[in-house]
């Protein structure tokens, strides 16, 4: 009984093959995708803060930080106690990773990637 359950369950994932395939592959395109957008601001400020970079030089007034513009020859250095963590650095990341998956999925939607005008109902 548990074997013809088996080659059942075997007959129905191999007729089913190319759907997993391009679900696994969407599924995949996605979840880069949001990796690549959750983790570029990161790497962005780690490599502005880095010892190496001329965002990082140290400002001239002692208890100041000097926050990394847009030209490396501007010099913009604010009092150290503005720089303080917050309630919302553990709300923001995990909402901008929902809103990059869910304009990931409205992008796939739109382009009509898991519609088949084809496909025969089983």
């Amino acid at each position: 009984m548990s074997l013809s359950f088996l080659d059942s369950l075997i007959l129905r994932l191999t007729s089913r093959w190319p759907v997993l395939f391009y679900a696994a592959t969407w599924t995949t395109l996605l979840t880069v995708t949001v990796a690549v957008a959750s983790f570029s601001p990161e790497f962005a400020f780690v490599s502005a803060i880095s010892p190496t970079s001329s965002f990082s030089a140290a400002c001239e007034d002692v208890g100041t930080v000097r926050v990394p513009l847009d030209v490396p020859t501007e010099v913009l250095c604010l009092p150290s106690h503005l720089f303080k963590r917050s309630k919302l650095d553990f709300l923001v990341p995990p909402l901008f990773a929902a809103v990059i998956v869910a304009v990931s999925a409205y992008v796939v939607r739109a382009f009509a990637l898991g519609e088949d005008d084809g496909a025969v109902e089983f």
